[in-house]
């Protein structure tokens, strides 16, 4: 096992919110032990103490980490975000600080995609009502308003990673499957692509949601988009809590101007478990509400687990940020007998050149050099003689416009 130059057991790593002990297993078997893990969040203020001498952070989706927090992180390297998205971490003040950042965009996508089609079939038959007239002492046998899955048209509303996923198993119960994408995507299986919102609205019996949080989809489903749909239709929310306009659905479900709908992502959702709970949508017939648990199967959170963890992991042995969203990416190669120096620096002209030019005047021979750059920052690893590493590391924080640089080994 190749070491770091800084001792493994010396890098902090804390993980919040309870993430998969797989995450905790895949560190220590590659020799990081130094771990704090709890199972609540924190909030700023609480973080912004507790991270101070963290080298890597690990979090799900409750905590935000803000600029306040990443500038009082003194030794941050990472941050891992141990779900899906990346929204809760403020991502322009992580790239200037040279923080990378990554999470597991596909790790629980079977999760949510069984939990569409779930929903789907209790919401066609009419469960809710069903279960609730049993719980509440009667015998409700009645077969109106109650349909099959087989043969209606679901239309799916970004066909991403689990979007296709729906499609695939969508259509393996007999739906007819359209999908709807800003983005041209190739159809899986007999899937039309629809080029209209409203089109795919129109004429959905089953509408499911699959779009990122942006400020174009925020409230991309409100009142005059719910009036297109079929008065039969129900509509799936497993996306982003903004991306629905919550009152105008609460109010076109009331008006019975759609079917049904359920929804397992809210505007504003509790930060803790057992939190009071309030929404519109509350008792509210042939609706289904759940607290955000999409991908919360203990498969995915094992997966999502190891994969996280494994990004983060990479980045500390290697270098490699493959899947970060604020260290532009690279996939570096092993390089044995030679030690690594990682420099992070403004993305502005002749950074390169200045690196360059000191490692040069100072005789330093570079064996390896990669480079990358996004509109903010540029990224860029030294393999270099083993006997030259000290002094080569002294020149690179001499670089202006630097932002961390560090011997990796």
């Amino acid at each position: 096992m190749k070491l770091t130059s800084f001792p493994k057991d010396k890098i902090k790593i804390l993980l919040l919110e309870g993430v998969s002990r797989s995450a905790v297993k895949n560190f220590n078997s590659e020799g990081y032990k130094n771990i704090e893990y709890l199972k609540g969040a924190m909030n700023e203020e609480e973080l912004s103490k507790a991270i101070k001498d963290v080298h890597i952070l690990g979090i799900r989706s409750k905590t935000q980490i803000t600029k306040k927090i990443i500038n009082a992180a003194d030794k941050l390297v990472a941050v891992g975000c141990f779900c899906i998205g990346t929204n809760q971490v403020d991502l322009a003040s992580a790239t200037s600080n040279g923080v990378a950042v990554f999470n597991s965009p596909f790790s629980n996508t079977r999760s949510v995609a069984e939990l569409v089609i779930a929903f789907s079939i209790l919401l066609i038959r009419k469960i809710p009502a069903k279960n609730q007239s049993l719980h509440d002492g009667v015998w409700l046998k009645d077969s109106r308003q109650s349909f099959e899955l087989r043969g209606k048209t679901i239309g799916i509303i970004g066909y991403g990673h689990i979007g296709s996923q729906v499609s695939v198993l969508a259509e393996s119960l007999g739906l007819k499957v359209q999908y709807h994408d800003i983005e041209p995507k190739l159809p899986l299986g007999n899937a039309n692509s629809v080029k209209s919102l409203k089109e795919i609205l129109k004429t959905s019996d089953i509408v499911s949601l699959h779009v990122p949080g942006t400020p174009e989809t925020k409230n991309m489903i409100d009142a005059k988009m719910l009036a297109l749909m079929k008065k039969s239709a129900i509509l799936l929310n497993l996306s982003r809590g903004d991306v629905v306009d919550i009152d105008a659905l609460a109010d076109a479900l009331k008006k019975k101007k759609i079917n049904g709908a359920a929804v397992d992502v809210f505007p504003v959702e509790p930060k803790t478990k057992g939190a009071d709970f309030f929404s519109p949508l509350q008792n509210i017939p042939n609706v289904i509400l759940t607290p955000h648990i999409g991908g919360s199967t203990e498969e995915a959170q094992h997966n999502i687990g190891l994969d996280a963890s494994q990004k983060l992991i990479r980045y500390l042995d290697s270098g490699s940020t493959v899947g970060s969203h604020t260290v532009p990416p690279l996939n570096l190669p092993a390089n044995d007998k030679t030690h690594r120096i990682l420099h992070i620096h403004k993305n502005v002209p002749g950074v390169l050149s200045q690196i360059n030019s000191r490692l040069s005047k100072s005789k330093i021979n570079i064996l390896g050099q990669f480079l990358n750059t996004n509109d903010k920052i540029g990224y860029v690893v030294f393999d270099v003689e083993q006997k030259a590493s000290k002094k080569a590391l002294q020149e690179m924080r001499k670089v202006s416009n630097t932002i961390k640089s560090r011997i990796l080994y």
